[in-house]
């Protein structure tokens, strides 16, 4: 083989690897904001595999909001995040399903005050330099009616993992069927003790109860195929 026939192979070669792998590189995105250990790898087969049976509902971050609420002398603060994302498996079968994940930029944070922005901000309560995320992770999805249940996992903030329950209401927005639609609305509200996850300061002027709140809208994921032929001559 002379050196030109070599170096257009190469050449070949290099376009081929640089090309784009449907299914693959959709995984890759689709679980990347829970890898580097931060969830076990069975449960990332698990939304995988959701995924590909399509019934995973990936939260829609521009038509949902995720905040919390705590009360205090002066005022109720409200604070809510501009970053996150995240995924819920609803199978349309089994009522046992509803493997759920969300992780937060903490650094995300909106308030309407900015000095209250800053210190939430701080050491004292997310201290987002040193914590960048909140994860939670559903252990079990108990569901009380039709459209309601309790969404159970592990809350880790701070570097500490605490349990939470989520109280969850849950409509179809396209599609009639719940466990059938296109689209969903997801609500859902969990009562914690701040002091839990290391932010104890200003006790006597905040209260240690906080409320996280959530209304999202999920689409279902719908895994990229290869077209027919693609790649043949």
């Amino acid at each position: 083989m002379n050196l030109k026939t070599l170096l257009r192979k190469l050449t070949l070669l290099g376009v081929v690897l640089l090309l784009p792998v449907p299914g693959i590189a959709e995984d890759s995105e689709l679980c990347a904001p829970f890898r580097d250990g931060k969830v076990d790898e069975t449960l990332l087969s698990s939304m995988l595999s959701a995924a590909k049976q399509g019934h995973l509902y990936r939260i829609d971050d521009d038509s949902s909001s995720v905040g919390f609420c705590v009360d205090s002398q002066l005022a109720r603060i409200e604070g809510k995040f501009n970053e996150f994302q995240g995924g819920m498996a609803l199978n349309p079968v089994a009522k046992t399903d509803g493997q759920t994940m969300v992780v937060i930029k903490t650094a995300s944070v909106e308030t309407k005050s900015a000095f209250i922005k800053n210190m939430v901000k701080g050491e004292n309560f997310f201290d987002v330099e040193h914590n960048p995320e909140i994860l939670f992770v559903s252990k079990r999805l108990d569901w009380t009616s039709e459209g309601t249940a309790e969404l159970k996992g592990d809350l880790t903030m701070r570097g500490k993992t605490k349990p939470v329950t989520f109280h969850v209401s849950l409509k179809p927005i396209k599609g009639a069927n719940l466990r059938q639609a296109e689209k969903v609305q997801v609500k859902a509200t969990a009562n914690l003790s701040r002091s839990e996850f290391g932010m104890t300061s200003l006790t006597s002027l905040i209260s240690d109860e906080v409320q996280l709140c959530m209304t999202a809208e999920a689409t279902k994921y719908e895994e990229i195929k290869p077209k027919e032929g693609n790649g043949k001559h």
